[in-house]
């Protein structure tokens, strides 16, 4: 009886269109039918009607999460058994404008609604348990938290407002409360100041929690303030304790000659970094010589961090909480202290350099014909910024213009190669500001990736691939050993399907048969709609159908890259994982044994949502400086394209590739109904519609700084201004 109803169930997918998250839904209602039965992956691949084996591999990864998550239990070696369920779940709070929550859990197939009252004090990230109600509508889900596991945080960064004997603060971002802060706990912090509070305590029928102020940003406006703002947002650090600054400035510039013999000595080999052109940490160089039998003998040196930093030392504490280097509009907060980060470990040019490098002998077809990973040292013969190297390859002339243009040259064979197998094309144009010394924005302009770019690109992803087939492809009857992975799972079969429907619109359609099918389709959508007005939407969208990439010991490969095997090998200087990778191979160059998945998986969640934060927080001192910019904007009118359709708003960005939006309250001709399906919003009498991609006018209405936010309206008949 289950089995034939779970047949069935497996039918209704066409094979190929599964990835973790579909996965991870199928498994658990298949589970949930019988919760007494013990599985294992050929079982739940038989019934999903899985057939390829790469899928197969996946649903033994998704086993293996939810028995981590805590959703099922390991019977015996590849046996699993659902965990005994009630009427409530586990999942994470996301909080909505309106007040309401959605809690996400992998337990049930969609988001549970919890309204304000029946949060009981939870917040948005926080991890909580929650009691579910019988339907009341078709497709809705409701519930109320039983209990709050996990905070996500319990300090806010804020503006203090101050009273007599009292203050608040109102926290920054999607937060929902104030918190009250008595008399004593104010730390000198003064009316308007940008400040951190940490809650002490939250009474259950007080509508405020209490805390006390712990760090004081300075004013309001204040540029370093305001970016130490965001950071302290995303609970990300802005400075190092001093211990490890002082720990770091012991750490000798001079190399001991017992440890250049130890290694590969590289030095009489040209060699080179590109980098940005303000750049100060070189954590990779190129070298390059023709060998007697033709071929080209290609390295890529990466500076060799953990040389430096070793486990259970204050630096390495440190770089391990941190995870990656974070980049904001005007500033670099480093993973590493300065001492390491632009000095000790930095590929500077005409110094001796410690690396752990990837030397690759390849021909003329860039088809690689041999390969070694080791330590070396190496020597710099040369520092290019992107431009200097851009204009050798387009000129043909300048320092070292052999060399480049024969790494250019093999770089663009690789990147043919790699498209041929399905690499998907996202080349998209980054918004960069023009600041003044106190920070204010004075301009923008776009940033294109270049040949140049491309020519190191190429390179690294070729290390970064080869480290990682090398450790993790299996030989002969022996398990693969631990590794650390940056995996990007395949595309949300749904979103794909909406994608599908909407670019129809403008003439295009996604082929969607097979994983190989569909990479091609959007390569061939991206290359089409290069230049139309419908570009930015088109390719905005197209990333929102892509998983987001990350970092696990469990390989499900790449999905973006079209890599089988791919790792993160090539920044040690600003990424954690990195570093990890460095040590793990390492320890199998010298024949150690696997190292401990566990201990190993719960660093690459770390290193994982550390990213995410990290992102959170560019993005933010982005969104702030363009609201910071257009303040001198306001009353003046731009053409833009419609990017974003919410019950709330209509997004539109300018040509300067600014994002401000127009409140729905402010379309007062019609009462406008939000049609998520075709993105877009539809008067409910006139059936004037307002659609993604549509073009409009707009006119500069209000800016908020505090809250990065930039509000249109719309308007038709006004004169077009011209951007400054």
């Amino acid at each position: 009886m289950v089995k034939k109803k779970n047949r069935k169930y497996g039918k209704k997918r066409r094979q190929g269109t599964f990835n973790k998250k579909k996965l991870k839904n199928a498994i658990l209602t298949i589970l949930y039918e019988e919760p007494g039965r013990t599985v294992n992956y050929k079982q739940i691949s038989t019934w999903l009607g899985i057939k390829d084996i790469e899928t197969r591999k996946l649903v033994n990864v998704v086993l293996e999460e939810l028995k981590d998550d805590d959703y099922l239990q390991q019977i015996s070696r590849g046996k699993f058994k659902l965990k005994a369920k009630t009427g409530t779940a586990v999942g994470v709070v996301e909080l909505q404008p309106q007040g309401f929550a959605y809690v996400i859990s992998e337990e049930v197939d969609r988001p549970v609604l919890v309204s304000s009252r029946n949060l009981k004090h939870a917040m948005e990230g926080d991890k909580v348990k929650i009691r579910m109600y019988a339907r009341r509508k078709k497709h809705d889900l409701e519930g109320e938290v039983l209990e709050i596991i996990e905070r996500k945080k319990t300090q806010f960064v804020g503006t203090v407002q101050t009273s007599r004997n009292f203050a608040f603060l109102n926290p920054a971002g999607k937060v929902g409360f104030d918190i009250f802060i008595p008399g004593g706990k104010l730390a000198e912090a003064k009316n308007g100041q940008k400040a951190i509070a940490e809650i002490i305590e939250w009474p259950e029928n007080a509508k405020s929690p209490f805390g006390k102020i712990i760090e004081v940003l300075g004013d309001t406006g204040n540029n370093d303030a305001e970016m130490h703002a965001i950071l302290a947002e995303y609970e990300l650090p802005h400075k190092f304790p001093e211990k490890v600054n002082r720990a770091a400035e012991k750490i000798p510039l001079k190399i001991p000659n017992d440890e250049i013999k130890k290694r590969r000595d590289m030095r009489n080999i040209t060699t080179f970094t590109i980098d940005p052109a303000d750049a100060k940490d070189f954590d990779d160089a190129l070298s390059l010589q023709k060998l007697k039998n033709g071929n080209w003998e290609v390295g890529v040196h990466i500076a060799d961090v953990t040389h430096y930093v070793t486990p259970n030392t204050l630096i390495e504490e440190e770089a391990k909480n941190r995870a990656t280097s974070v980049y904001l509009v005007d500033r670099v907060v480093p993973m590493l202290p300065e001492r390491l980060s632009n000095g000790v470990c930095s590929l500077r040019p005409h110094e001796d350099k410690l690396c752990f490098s990837a030397v690759f002998e390849m021909n003329d077809k860039a088809e690689i014909i041999g390969q070694w990973f080791g330590k070396t040292v190496i020597h710099s013969n040369h520092r290019f910024a992107y431009d200097d190297a851009q204009q050798i390859i387009e000129t043909g002339s300048g320092t070292l213009s052999d060399e480049i243009l024969t790494l250019d040259r093999l770089a663009k064979e690789l990147r043919n190669q790699r498209f041929k197998k399905g690499s998907i094309a996202f080349d998209r144009v980054e918004l960069k500001f023009n600041i003044d010394e106190s920070g204010k924005p004075l301009s923008v302009f776009f940033k294109e990736a270049k040949d140049s770019n491309k020519l190191i690109e190429e390179f690294m992803l070729l290390a970064n691939k080869k480290v990682a087939e090398f450790v993790g492809k299996k030989q002969g009857n022996k398990t693969p050993k631990t590794f650390v992975y940056r995996i990007h799972d395949k595309p949300d079969p749904e979103k794909l399907e909406s994608l599908n429907t909407f670019i129809q619109r403008f003439g295009y359609g996604l082929q969607l048969t097979s994983a190989k099918v569909i990479t091609s389709s959007l390569n061939n959508l991206l290359a089409n709609v290069k230049g139309k007005k419908e570009q930015n939407v088109v390719e905005t969208l197209a990333i929102r159908t892509m998983a987001k990439a990350a970092y696990s010991t469990r390989n499900i490969g790449h999905y973006g890259l079209s890599f089988e095997y791919y790792s993160h090998f090539t920044s040690p200087i600003r990424r954690y994982p990195d570093m990890m990778v460095h040590r793990l191979l390492e320890k199998y160059l010298n024949n150690g044994r696997s190292a401990n998945e566990q201990k190993y998986e719960s660093l690459c969640k770390h290193s994982s949502d550390m990213e995410t934060r990290a992102a959170n927080a560019e993005r933010a001192s982005i969104k702030y400086k363009q609201v910071e910019f257009m303040q001198d904007q306001i009353g003046k009118v731009y053409p833009g394209v419609i990017s974003g359709i919410t019950d709330w708003g209509i997004y539109v960005e300018l040509l300067n590739k600014i994002e401000g939006m127009v409140p729905i309250r402010e379309l007062d001709d019609d009462f406008y109904i939000f049609d998520e399906k075709n993105y877009a919003l539809v008067g409910r009498h006139s059936n004037k519609t307002y659609q993604l991609g549509d073009e409009v006018n707009v006119k500069i209405w209000r800016t908020n700084l505090e809250r990065k936010q930039l509000d249109f309206l719309l308007t038709e008949n006004e004169e077009i201004d011209d951007f400054e």
